[in-house]
């Protein structure tokens, strides 16, 4: 048994606090049974009395006793709480350090349904969602290097910063491989905005890769010029190496300026990465004439791991162009499913009618009246830009 927590000053207390016990009986019977010795008390009364004593004892402390108990052990819960969660408790330091310099790399399975934007089905940018924001669009490289997929995200710019110092900031928080493309962000180069407000300066440092290979070469040339044009409506690029005029490279020689134009007329393909079932709308290399011929492509594959983006939607009878609406019927006879691949199917052909100047588009006869929450009935208005993502 326990050796008991009690004080002698408390115990001393305890009793005092007790009810006092009277005796109604006359002292001379008292004395008189003792002296007398009458009745000799028997051997077994002493400890029954005795165990009652301590019986009545225990009933009368059991309350402050087990209070006591709780509270011990209470306190020695919460210690013992204590001391498991500092125990438990890892330093987050050098977790956010690593978080914060180096780029977490997931599977496309996995990453896919928190990074894209599928709570409606949308996958791209439209104006409704920008508000006061600004869109940026990045070309990254596909996990081959054979084809530029645009990135598009909503930032919000300070008053008075420069678009293009905000630009090269966030590049280093894009997640490429976590998207299943090419880790080709930061570039490793500085952008700055000339006073003219018509070049940007791009100064690359002596040792820099980008000359080292024709595919890394032509990428590093056709990125530049796709992320200035894209965001932009700058005209010329300006080269510069450690602050010197001209940067060598293996295929152009020694360049010192190259000019910015911006391309169109191409058709949206769908690029799955590996594993993958969530497509990236890519806009093809090649150029088309007209939108009929560009739609006409985008029901077959094509190479570079371009699929066709309109197998889910029914063949298209008719497209005509009006002030910059594009009116387009469709064959009715196979339907038209409500889901996620025709959403994409519709987003497909709005990234390529913008891309021959069509701003809105009108459906005659709808199939549906509603596919995710695009109303069929009503006219459409082209994105903003592809492949909505979220940054750090």
């Amino acid at each position: 048994m326990r050796k008991s927590e009690w004080s002698d000053s408390e115990l001393e207390s305890l009793l005092r606090h007790m009810p006092r016990i009277h005796d109604h009986r006359d002292p001379r019977d008292i004395y008189e049974k003792i002296s007398l010795k009458r009745k000799k008390t028997s051997p077994w009364l002493l400890p029954g009395l005795a165990a009652g004593a301590v019986l009545l004892l225990f009933f009368i402390l059991l309350p402050n006793f087990t209070g006591r108990i709780n509270s011990s052990h209470e306190s020695r819960a919460d210690k013992s709480s204590f001391n498991h969660n500092i125990a438990v408790q890892p330093d987050n330091s050098a977790m956010k350090k690593d978080l914060a310099s180096s780029k977490v790399t997931e599977s496309p399975q996995t990453n896919q349904a928190n990074l894209l934007k599928v709570e409606n089905g949308k996958t791209a940018i439209y104006e409704e969602e920008v508000g006061n924001g600004t869109v940026f669009t990045y070309w990254v490289p596909d996990t081959q290097a054979q084809i530029l997929i645009p990135v598009s995200i909503i930032v919000n710019l300070s008053q008075g910063q420069s678009w293009i110092k905000k630009y090269t900031e966030l590049m280093a928080n894009l997640q490429e491989e976590q998207w299943g493309l090419s880790d080709f962000y930061p570039l490793n180069a500085r952008m700055n905005l000339e006073k003219d407000g018509n070049t940007i300066t791009v100064d690359i440092p002596s040792n820099h890769q980008y000359g080292q290979g024709s595919t890394i070469e032509t990428n590093f040339i056709n990125i530049l010029k796709k992320d200035i044009a894209t965001n932009s409506s700058i005209k010329k690029i300006r080269f510069t190496t450690n602050g010197q005029i001209g940067i060598e490279l293996g295929n152009y020689g020694r360049v010192e300026e190259m000019d910015v134009e911006p391309e169109n007329k191409h058709a949206y393909f769908f690029y799955y990465p590996e594993g993958s079932d969530l497509p990236f709308l890519t806009p093809s290399v090649e150029q088309f004439n007209d939108i009929q011929s560009a739609l006409e492509a985008m029901r077959t594959d094509q190479s570079m791991g371009l699929k066709s983006s309109l197998m889910s939607l029914p063949p298209i009878n008719n497209v005509s162009i009006s002030n910059k609406i594009m009116y387009v019927s469709f064959d009715v006879k196979p339907g038209l499913e409500d889901n996620q691949q025709s959403i994409l199917s519709i987003e497909a052909v709005l990234l390529t009618a913008k891309e021959f100047g069509i701003e809105k588009m009108i459906i005659k006869n709808p199939p549906l009246k509603n596919l995710g929450t695009f109303d069929l009935t009503k006219e459409i208005k082209v994105p903003i830009a592809p492949n909505l993502r979220r940054i750090p």
